[in-house]
């Protein structure tokens, strides 16, 4: 059974900094796009960011661009979140996905939900103002 665990959500001040955590289990995804997403209470699931398989090529939401950092350890099979000066806005649940199957597609490909085959169940990150 393939399981993606996200960890690494709380509550923290505004300007701060958090990194999620992503443990996947059940197959490797060495060489696989990877990507985190959220969802704020009221607002559409929205991409935040993407790691292209097989090479360091990233994309990010303009939203987070300049502030989170994806980031993967093939030998451990995770995948982090690096976020930095939080906001009130960046409140959500944050989820982890990965591909099934590669694609071998930049990393811009990797944006919408459709493009993963495994979710994780998210960690919840407040930020307070």
């Amino acid at each position: 059974q393939v399981l993606l665990v996200e960890s690494g959500g709380r509550l923290v001040q505004a300007g701060g900094s958090l990194r999620l955590s992503c443990a996947a289990s059940g197959r490797t995804f060495s060489g696989y796009a990877m990507g985190w997403f959220r969802q704020a209470p009221g607002k559409e699931f929205e991409f935040v960011a993407a790691h292209a398989g097989g090479g360091e090529e990233t994309a990010y939401a303009d939203s987070v661009k300049g502030r989170f950092t994806i980031s993967s350890d093939s030998y451990k099979n995770m995948v982090y979140l690096q976020m930095n000066s939080l906001k009130p806005e960046d409140t959500a649940v944050y989820y982890c996905a990965a591909e099934g199957s590669r694609k071998y597609r930049s990393a811009s490909y990797y944006s919408t939900k459709d493009k993963y085959d495994y979710w994780g169940r998210g960690t919840q990150v407040t930020v307070s103002s």
